[in-house]
This record gives structure tokens, sequence and C-alpha cells, in this order.
């Protein structure tokens, strides 16, 4: 044994990012490669009435221009990755002339070069017959539905979740918080845009794509397209920022592969930073209620988690907006529900911590609430209401650390110098705030695999259809292999990031 996982060593690809020598999706230019840009809907709602694409045809190094008009028809044959929501139908990019929302790729052009095919997306004329999109939650809570992927048995969240009765309970209760809570929406926008690159020969698809999840991708395309899975190549050695919005198979991979097609050669598909705001998913915006009713002494007697979540017309996307409030803290009386509501948008997407992060920053605020309140320190609070096993479950925690975590925040921040009160805590001119707040996220398991290669010089190639996003995946998979080999770390070569390697989960 060599004893190296959990050693405090140099990152494996640390040399490769700091000197350029990384090369993300857009970097694999191909020789002969025509470029593409996206022309986004300018209406929110509607459908498509005409396309100048004759007067733009003829513009320098216009290749082609592509719309619903002359788009291939796609097979979109029947996939849904563990990331793509379980209820609904993905878009269809360029198969009909509807407008779904504000930012909806209507067309394509492509180009000799990057700036000849902006210029002529920018000249290109879309009209519209235009409807009025509706696109703000908070007047129809009335009209939100039951998610029917969170009613199905085991669902990691469910539409409706109780023990004992929690309004009862809340009436007769001598304390009471209630309050609401809006989320705006959310985008990720990170230092790498989305890039495809796509190349054809034949019938089969090579794609060099930003994506966390490469087989989905590969298996995702290959459905579209009508191919063989192993027709499709998903290359992706190294993601400049993903946090969830890499996960799903956005329409600029299908658009990237269309337009290689159409034209016979390779085809670049770099998005724009405005563009990443509406065709890559978004933290969806959501409203929620939470209600707490405690005793004097700040033991919970009921706890009431009302979630709403926006989600597009076509897909039901749903995430773990009430899942801790069942578990977080011990109250025998609890009640939570999660709606959607259905607006003219694109369909949101996992953004990190999904869920989790917006749930339990409401119910957070309201515990700080209760604890002013009830004029009792934020964290003597929740240790008050800390369990002794997951009550939502009914089980044991496999660990929680929850109190000591808190005992060691408390120190080193100096929690016993706290002045609860607004505005007293000062260094120099500046206003100090000190707070606290629980989180918790699952541990997620799941089926892996990999080729591990041992050559005649003594070194091993390690082989994972993994992604590495930023949290170092290179360097922990070399530890793992140099200690399960019992090699040293520098005979070890581990590669990832290519849909032909064994498969493993995003």
């Amino acid at each position: 044994m060599t004893n190296v996982i959990g050693q405090p060593l140099p990152r494996i690809d640390g040399r490769a990012k700091v000197t350029g020598g990384a090369r993300y999706a857009a970097d694999f230019n191909q020789k002969g490669q025509a470029y593409a840009v996206i022309v986004s809907a300018t209406a929110g709602l509607g459908r498509i009435t005409e396309i100048g694409a004759d007067a733009v045809s003829g513009m320098p190094g216009v290749i082609a221009v592509i719309s619903h008009l002359n788009a291939p028809r796609l097979a979109y044959g029947e996939h849904k990755g563990v990331i793509d929501p379980a209820i609904g139908e993905r878009l269809h990019v360029l198969q009909d002339d509807q407008v779904r929302f504000w930012g909806q790729p209507v067309a394509i052009v492509v180009a000799d070069s990057l700036d000849h095919a902006e210029r002529a997306a920018a000249a290109l004329d879309v009209a519209y017959a235009a409807e009025r999109p509706t696109v703000d939650p908070t007047g129809l809570i009335a009209a939100a539905v039951v998610p029917e992927a969170a009613t199905r048995e085991g669902a990691r969240t469910l539409a409706d979740a109780a023990r004992g009765d929690a309004d009862a309970a809340l009436e007769s209760a001598e304390v009471k918080v209630d309050e609401s809570y809006d989320i705006a929406r959310e985008n990720h926008n990170p230092m790498e845009p989305h890039a495809t690159i796509a190349a054809w020969d034949g019938d089969r698809l090579t794609l060099w794509s930003k994506s966390q999840y490469v087989i989905n991708e590969q298996a995702e395309i290959a459905a579209i397209f009508g191919l063989p899975v192993e027709n499709v190549q998903v290359i992706c050695p190294f993601v400049g920022g993903a946090f969830g919005t890499s996960l799903r198979t956005w329409p600029h991979v299908t658009l990237a592969a269309v337009a290689a097609r159409e034209v016979g050669r390779p085809v670049k598909l770099v998005l724009t930073r405005k563009q990443m705001f509406y065709i890559t998913g978004h933290r969806p915006r959501t409203l929620q209620r939470i209600a707490l009713g405690a005793a004097k002494d700040g033991k919970l007697k009921s706890l009431i988690h009302e979630g709403f979540g926006e989600t597009s017309r076509y897909e039901e996307f749903i995430e773990a907006l009430t899942s801790v409030s069942g578990f977080l803290y011990s109250c025998a009386d609890v009640r939570t529900s999660y709606r959607l509501v259905k607006l003219d948008t694109g369909t949101p997407t996992y953004m990190r911590g999904p869920g989790e992060a917006s749930g339990v920053f409401a119910l957070e605020c309201a515990m700080d609430e209760l604890s002013y309140k009830l004029g009792l320190d934020p964290i003597e609070l929740r240790r008050l209401n800390e369990p002794e096993i997951d009550e939502a479950a009914g089980k044991p925690f496999s660990s929680r650390s929850l109190m000591k975590c808190y005992d060691a925040g408390a120190e080193r921040f100096g929690w016993s110098k706290r002045d609860p009160k607004p505005r007293s805590m000062r260094d120099g001119r500046l206003l100090i705030g000190m707070g606290v707040a629980s989180a918790s996220y699952p541990a997620f398991h799941a089926p892996s695999s990999a080729l591990a290669r041992l050559l005649p010089d003594g070194t091993a190639e390690i082989e994972v259809a993994a992604s590495d996003m930023g949290p170092g995946t290179y360097t922990s998979m070399t530890q793992v292999a140099a200690e399960t080999l019992g090699l040293p770390i520098e005979s070890v070569r581990f590669s990832l990031g290519r849909s032909d390697f064994p498969p493993a989960p995003s």
C-alpha cells in the first residue's frame, strides 16, 4: 500500500491549467471548420411568421441560414437521463414555428468565420405573431400543479409529506412565526461558456462539447438523430465551471450537429454570455411559506413548509425544495407541500445545492425570526431542537455532527461576544453582522466502472468517462488508482471525459 489517498498532493492537472495546456471544448478547432451563431427569439411567446434568410444569405462568408423552414426533421427518440425531467418532452429545436420562451433558438447562421456569422445573425430579420407570455408566478399559486414525479413511490422529493397535525399544532402554539419568501431566478454563467464543435464522418458524429456527463450527452444526441449510441463520441477533458448547467444536453449541441451535417464540414458553436441566460437552464424562482410554532422554551411544536417552483410548460422540473424540512429539526407535527407553476420560460435545471439551498434558506430565515421572537440565542434554539434520529424516515443518521460544527464555529467566530441588537456591533465605521444557519445535502452513491491497463514499464493507464468541473477528479482518482494498485503516484496516468471510456455517473 502506498497510502496516497487523502495526501495533500499538487493537482495533477494544475500545470496544464496554469500554462494554457488544458483544452476546453472551444479549443478543439478542426481543419476547415465553419462557425455557427444562434439567432434567439425576441418574442416571449407566439409563432414565427417570417424569416428573412434571403437578405443575409448573400452576405460575406455566409454558408447557410437554417431555421424551421429548412432544417432536417429529427428523430427525437426517447431518452431520459437521470438528470432530465421525468415528465414532459425536451425542446425540439427548429422543428416548428412555435416560440415558447424569450431567447429560444429560432435560427442558426453558418459562415466561414465567426465575424461573418455574427454579422449575418445580427442582420437576420425574424417576424412574429407575438402573444403576451406569462412569466410571473406570484398570481398563479391557485393554478399550481402537483408534480407527477413527486408523487411516485421512492421519490427524493415528495409533493406532500406529513406527520402529526401541523396546522392544529400551529394554531395552539404559544409562539408563532409565519413568513413568506420569494427567491428570484438565478442563472449559471461560469467562466467557460457552453460550446460545441461538431464533425461528421459518414454517419458517425464526434462532439467536442462542454459536458459534466459525456455518456448522457452521447445517448441524448444519438436519440435525437436516430443513431446507434456507438456512432456518437463526446469528448470533454476539462470543464471551466459547470455547477449543474452542463448536466443536461441543451439545444446548442443539437444545432452544432445539424449545422455540421448540413454544410458538410465541422462547425464550431459557442454561446454568447447573453444566450447563456436563455437556453441552458436556471435555478427556478421559488415562492415559499414557512410557519413555525413553538413553546416559550423554544421547543418546536409545528413546522409547515409550502413551496412553489417555476417550470416550463413543456417539462416538469422538480427539485428538493422541501425535503430538508422533514428532518433538520425535531418536531412531532410537520407538513410539507411542493407544487409547480407552469410559465412561458425555458426549463429550469439543477444549480449547486439544487432545491436544498433554496428550501433551507427559507427555513433558516424563519428559525432566526423565531429566535428573536423568543429572545433566544439562534444557536441555542437549534440546539434545543436537535433530533436524535431522522424523524422523516424514522431511521438513525449515518452521521450527524451539526452540534459539533456549531461548537467549533461559535468558538472561532467569537460568538459569545455577539450582540443581537441591530447596529450594535462595529469595527470602526463598519457595521458587523454575525449570523448562523444549518444546511444539508445528500451523499449520493451510484455505480461506476473503469478500465485499468498495466504497461510493461510498470505504469498504469486508467480510463473513466467521468468529468472534472473543478473538484480535482484527476488528482483524487489518480490517488485511488495508485493506492489500489500499489503504485507510486507518478506511475499512474488517469484519463477522463470521453464517452467511449467505461461509464461513470455525473
